[in-house]
């Protein structure tokens, strides 16, 4: 077909609202992360606006939002007056000793005085890693990832946690917040673009949390290929066994691009990549197939910010909805 083109999507912020779900998470995870300690009740409920989080997320280098939450515990554990961090080779304990001592009093001082605390949080400190934090985030779900262990049990709620990790939930009891998500493109531009053109998905989810709203939506069957964290995980594993290195194939990077390109069996005239992030603008930047980026507004509470960072991280374009987009893509 004359001008097929090949559409790739990311998933969060552009197929899926999830404003509701994963960002909501990363604050819940923030607030239950802190709440043996004997002061919690001074900090203020919710924690920080979900804008001060968005441009904390903008400002790139994140993975995922499991990346994202360790940050932002990260950034207020620098605010607490807190004893020094009891030793021991027991995350879990680790973990308990110490935040069962912290004083809350001076963050919940100033999360309340401050109107985006995290971006000045950011500012001030940057993302040095402090080793504590980033010692309860090594591992995985049930092997002391307490950060990661915290995110998916809101986010997947009782019942999926314990079907994905055969194991009891540890802070949260409640219904997941993935049943929040709600999908923000329309199925009839869906079954516009696929008729005309090739679509596709690469998104930093693990599998099954890609998988569970495009069965919910109904709109697996629109893309032809469907590039997920586990991907990216395999080949950093053969990487490291092949070459002896170790290397990070998730976005910015532009492997999922460049593996979907390459496995298109019919030839297309343009590569599209269509994302919500300054990170996704980069990765197609550097795709070898000449991905033109595409940054999207869709559901981000602070637009202008948002766009601005989108054209500085290489945006051919930004959109406000749809509407646009479907205008600059589809020709004849």
């Amino acid at each position: 077909m004359k001008n097929k083109k090949l559409i790739v999507f990311d998933m969060d912020g552009v197929l899926i609202d999830v404003s509701g779900s994963y960002r909501e998470t990363v604050r819940q995870t923030a607030r239950l992360f802190f709440n043996i300690a004997p002061s919690f009740e001074k900090l203020p409920q919710p924690l920080f606006p979900l804008a001060d989080l968005a441009a904390v997320k903008q400002s790139g280098g994140l993975n995922n939002d499991w990346d994202l939450s360790c940050l932002v515990i990260n950034l207020l554990f620098n605010m607490i007056e807190k004893p020094p961090v009891y030793e021991s080779k027991d995350p879990w304990a680790q973990y308990q000793e110490t935040i069962s001592q912290c004083d809350m009093g001076a963050l919940g001082d100033f999360l309340r005085s401050t109107p985006n605390p995290l971006t000045a949080l950011l500012l001030k400190i940057g993302k040095t890693k402090n080793a504590f934090i980033y010692g309860l985030y090594t591992g995985d779900v049930g092997s002391g990832n307490i950060i990661k262990q915290i995110f998916q049990e809101v986010y997947l709620g009782k019942d999926l946690f314990e079907a994905t990790y055969d194991q009891t939930p540890k802070f949260y009891q409640g219904d997941g917040l993935i049943h929040r998500e709600a999908l923000l493109i329309d199925k009839d531009l869906l079954d516009e673009l696929a008729a005309r053109h090739v679509l596709a998905i690469a998104t930093g989810r693990p599998r099954a949390e890609a998988d569970s709203p495009l069965d919910h939506f109904g709109i697996r069957k629109y893309f032809t290929r469907i590039m997920a964290l586990e991907d990216c995980l395999e080949k950093e594993k053969q990487v490291l066994q092949a070459e002896g290195k170790k290397v990070s194939l998730s976005k910015p990077h532009p492997y999922m691009l460049d593996t979907i390109a390459a496995e298109i069996k019919n030839p297309v005239a343009e590569y599209f990549y269509v994302g919500d992030m300054p990170d996704d603008m980069v990765a197609a930047k550097r795709a070898a197939a000449g991905f033109k980026g595409i940054g999207v507004l869709l559901s981000a509470p602070a637009k202008a910010r948002l766009k601005a960072d989108l054209l500085q991280a290489g945006a051919d374009t930004v959109v406000e909805d749809f509407v646009q987009l479907k205008t600059l893509i589809i020709s004849d």
